[in-house]
């Protein structure tokens, strides 16, 4: 794959919890990077402004000292820690944690939060302002939508990019999608309107198990993180999660003969798209069979300017 002209530049990785994080993939795959370098705080937005707290509402917690607290939603951005800094003992790393290497990981920065339901122009402006603040040329937006899509097959990944050079360098489409938009499509439009390149990666989650993590979609993003960032990232846990993942998802279909049915024509349709000798006519008369079925649900390219895939 060729080296994409922003290989070695600062990079904000996007993920926002809600609507455009079917099965918490792309917050996960964010939460896990976090979790894997070395950040600080470097700016939070004020989710007073942002943020309707009748419909993402905080959270009552327990601490390990039985007192009681709440947890307010937030969205925050993380930046390298600063080398000069002098890291108190309490947050220092353990050098045998497991962490993400490439000589690109100490550019990555992340945004991370729930996702803003008011003053979307304001909010894109203020991400605009400091990303260029940190000299940021390059950011990379999850989201996972629910889709027609066996959880027995390789999660599907597609990305899509208003950067001539990203697309060429990834092999990544631009966007033709018309109509309601998210925060994603919002956000990418100002960054791109600032000159900073943006690349949009979505992960397809099973619509019929839309009610739990789907820990095989966080790495299926990952995997694809890697491949653009040219870093590695432990997986960890993730591993075993998602396999248990798809065995109760196995369990629950082997006791269910019309969920069985179900996930076998997605699973027929699938195959059928990715045999290399099967025709345009022939995919398209399966595809049709199992997305037209009339369910209701919304296209979920409304949720950030990504079209229905399977």
């Amino acid at each position: 794959m060729p080296q994409h002209p922003y290989a070695r530049s600062r990079t904000l990785i996007v993920a926002f919890e809600g609507w455009n994080d079917a099965g918490d993939a792309a917050s996960g795959a964010v939460r896990r990077l976090r979790d894997l370098l070395d950040l600080d705080v470097i700016h939070e937005a004020d989710p007073e402004v942002y943020i309707d707290y009748q419909f993402s509402r905080p959270q009552a917690t327990i601490d390990e000292d039985g007192a009681r607290r709440i947890v307010w939603p937030a969205i925050t951005m993380f930046g390298p820690v600063d080398p000069l800094a002098i890291p108190r003992i309490a947050d220092a790393a353990d050098p045998t944690s497991p962490r993400v290497v490439g000589e690109n990981a100490d550019n990555l920065y992340l945004l991370l939060g729930t996702e803003p339901s008011r003053s979307w122009k304001t909010f894109a402006r203020e991400v605009v302002e400091t990303a260029l603040a940190h000299d940021i040329e390059f950011v990379i937006l999850l989201g996972a939508l629910l889709a027609d899509v066996p959880h027995s097959r390789p999660i599907s990944v597609f990305g899509t990019s208003g950067s001539r050079d990203v697309r060429r360098a990834y092999g990544v489409e631009r966007s033709t999608y018309e109509g309601p938009t998210g925060i994603v499509g919002v956000l990418a439009d100002a960054l791109e309107r600032e000159g900073i390149a943006t690349m949009s990666v979505w992960a397809s989650v099973p619509h019929y198990v839309h009610n739990a993590p789907s820990p095989k979609a966080t790495l299926a993003l990952i995997d694809r993180l890697e491949e653009v960032l040219d870093v590695v990232v432990p997986r960890g846990e993730l591993i075993g999660e998602a396999a248990e993942w798809e065995s109760g998802i196995d369990a629950l279909a082997d006791d269910d003969d019309d969920m069985a049915g179900y996930i076998q024509g997605l699973e027929r349709a699938r195959d059928a798209v990715e045999s290399p000798e099967a025709s345009g006519d022939a995919i398209a008369e399966e595809f049709e069979r199992y997305l037209r079925r009339g369910d209701g649900r919304a296209d979920p390219g409304v949720a950030g300017d990504e079209p229905r895939r399977s």
